[in-house]
């Protein structure tokens, strides 16, 4: 009896300390010199950090430090991980938390499963007769509730290199990990408060009955047509354009670029 008493005490005193000492060891990581070869990487591999203020840039790097550290990263079919890849990875991913004022770290992801090109995923799909069908789809990135991201490293080196053209696969499937916080992606990430609620429903459903209204009748668009496919996929695809093109998003959907700037703490139009 008492050992199990002891056991239990250990076990709440864990629980009760973990936060702080989880906290003191990242404090010890955003204290460190970021590394000389990372700054390199950032330099050749994500161009758009040296567009963010300076006081940003600092506290990305300090995001990355802990990101590399927390997450694991696993190589797939035969692809090596290396500290190019993580940190390539890792900056692109924590650009969406860079200002926010709780550094969680993606808290739900545990592990980024990169592949040395598209992969392929087999999905189970009804059709309108209840009929389920086996189908192949060929995927550059994926974003799992349980704690996993996918990514396609050809896409992730191409989406970041090219920083202006709304198109970002890290940007992407990362925007599916914050509106998954909620437990589930439905376009509606965890929001300050539950009156925000009202205000993004209705602006992202406006901006999303406009693209469909769009497409159904040809004109042109600035959002790509796969964000009207769900409302979590506009959200995703909403986030790219945002950091990729904040200017054009800001002229064509200001109300949109208006939540998005209110809900990443950021505004990329004046950086």
């Amino acid at each position: 009896m008492l050992l199990f008493f002891c056991l239990a005490l250990t076990l709440i005193g864990a629980l009760l300390f973990q936060p702080w000492w989880v906290e003191r060891r990242r404090a010890r990581l955003r204290a460190a010199p970021f590394p000389a070869a990372w700054r390199r990487i950032l330099r050749q591999r994500v161009p758009q950090v040296r567009r963010l203020p300076g006081a940003l840039q600092r506290e990305l790097k300090r995001l990355v430090m802990v990101f590399v550290a927390e997450k694991d990263f696993v190589g797939c079919g035969g692809f090596v991980i290396d500290d190019e890849v993580r940190v390539t990875i890792a900056a692109q991913a924590c650009l969406l938390t860079v200002n926010q004022p709780r550094r969680d770290y993606y808290p739900a992801l545990r592990r980024i499963l990169v592949y040395p090109g598209p992969f392929f995923v087999d999905r189970s799909i009804p059709n309108a007769y209840g009929i389920v069908a086996e189908q192949r789809a060929v995927m550059v990135g994926e974003s799992w509730s349980q704690g996993r991201v996918v990514l396609s490293w050809p896409d992730v080196v191409g989406g970041a290199a090219i920083d202006d053209d709304g198109r970002n696969v890290v940007i992407h499937e990362f925007a599916h990990q914050l509106d998954q916080q909620t437990g589930h992606a439905n376009g509606a990430p965890l929001l300050p408060s539950w009156h925000s609620y009202a205000a993004w429903s209705s602006v992202l459903g406006d901006a999303y009955a406009r693209l469909r209204d769009d497409l159904a009748w040809a004109r042109p668009t600035l959002i790509d047509a796969y964000a009207a496919t769900s409302p979590a996929e506009f959200f995703a695809v909403v986030s790219e354009v945002f950091f990729e093109q904040p200017v054009q998003l800001a002229s064509a959907e200001p109300a949109l670029y208006r939540e998005l700037r209110d809900f990443y703490k950021v505004d990329p139009a004046h950086w």
